[in-house]
């Protein structure tokens, strides 16, 4: 119920409530891939949130709408205690989709998993080729293990999903890709362009796809819609940065989704830390019924009051919310800016001649995603 929740000004409100939550319980991984969106500052083990508090978390998530939970990291089976932490989000009535890179999760260990109540699994595909798997990962032999892990999934009978981040080095085999996910019997496919926050700002000559990869991964998607339809989703995130019009990004800030980093904070995205001024909450410290509809952070981009023009004026400001806050504040300098990549901002063009530019230069080597020591 809802009638009674109310506003920082105490006027009652009824706001959509969100029906998926990212649990991101760990910032530990074995890989260093360059384009992670984890923030460049991890939180450490000694931070993360204990499982008893993961537990009520989850049922304040329950409670408040939300029906499916990803848990994530990092990679999550680098908790130990991770088994526990499922198994009581499915207590909850969760629906749980566990975002692993297979990496360090044996057999056994995965028949414990499918027993604590995960529903699905996403795995992370660095490449098609093993040198290509390993080189992006930074970790060698990542891509056998990955495929006896998906083997094992397949043993046990999960539903699978392949998690396939493409980028300006690995584009060009996107076909090979979609047809390794076939092989690999998943039900669903998530394409996902590169998205330049976090790691992979630090990486972007090495990464960005030039207009012309970006335009023939998208003829790629649609004739394999066709040809996979019935058998296989493929769910795809463009390169935005050759796009007439920014994304949606999370659906609308505040709206369908929000991101519990390890340490508990509560954020209505994953980069929305890189915003200075929002003040986010700690769930180990609010109820998260409030967080969702009091906090300043959530409410800072929720709607389109907030919008300048031209966003104000235009008629896709219900499609695309705006676009992303967080790349508003990288690119423009300016949070409630409109976004860049929008082919309506005055920054528009530079952007995409920058990302051309970026493309076409000479790829150097990466900023591998490492736990930076002391801290």
């Amino acid at each position: 119920m809802t009638d009674h929740l109310k506003d920082i000004d105490g006027n009652p409100v009824t706001p959509n409530l969100p029906i998926a939550l990212l649990a991101e319980i760990t910032h530990r991984c074995p890989l260093a891939c360059p384009y992670c969106s984890n923030p460049i500052e991890l939180t450490r083990a000694a931070q993360e949130m204990p499982p008893e508090d993961w537990a009520r978390a989850f049922r304040q998530a329950a409670d408040l709408g939300v029906l499916q939970v990803h848990i994530s990291g990092g990679e999550p089976g680098a908790r130990r205690d991770l088994a526990q932490i499922v198994a009581s989000a499915r207590d909850a009535g969760l629906y749980v989709n566990l975002i692993t890179s297979g990496i360090g999760i044996t057999q056994a260990r995965l028949q414990e998993l499918d027993r604590a109540g995960v529903d699905h699994v996403q795995l992370s595909l660095q490449g098609i080729r093993p040198d290509m798997a390993d080189r992006i990962s930074g970790h060698p032999g990542s891509w056998d293990k990955k495929m006896q892990f998906a083997r094992w999934l397949n043993e046990i009978g999960f539903p699978l999903t392949v998690n396939a981040v493409v980028h300006r080095q690995n584009m060009d085999r996107l076909p090979d890709m979609i047809a390794l996910a076939e092989t690999l019997d998943a039900r669903r496919i998530e394409v996902a362009t590169v998205q330049f926050h976090g790691w992979a700002n630090l990486n972007r000559a090495a990464l960005m796809p030039s207009r012309e990869q970006a335009a023939t991964a998208r003829r790629i998607v649609d004739a394999a819609r066709l040809h996979l339809r019935g058998r296989m989703v493929i769910d795809y995130v463009p390169a935005d940065h050759h796009a007439a019009y920014p994304k949606a990004c999370m659906g609308g800030w505040g709206t369908l989704g929000l991101n519990i980093a390890p340490d508990g904070t509560v954020l209505p995205c994953h980069a929305a830390q890189t915003i200075p001024g929002l003040r986010f909450d700690n769930i180990r410290d609010r109820p998260l019924r409030d967080i969702w509809v009091q906090s300043q952070a959530f409410n800072a981009f929720r709607g389109t009051d907030w919008m300048p023009e031209p966003c104000q004026s235009c008629d896709r400001k219900t499609v695309d919310f705006g676009g992303c806050r967080c790349q508003a504040m990288a690119l423009a300098g300016d949070a409630r800016a409109t976004d860049p990549v929008c082919s309506k901002s005055p920054l528009h063009a530079d952007l995409a001649a920058k990302a051309q530019a970026d493309a076409l230069s000479t790829p150097g080597d990466f900023t591998y995603r490492r736990m930076q020591r002391g801290g």
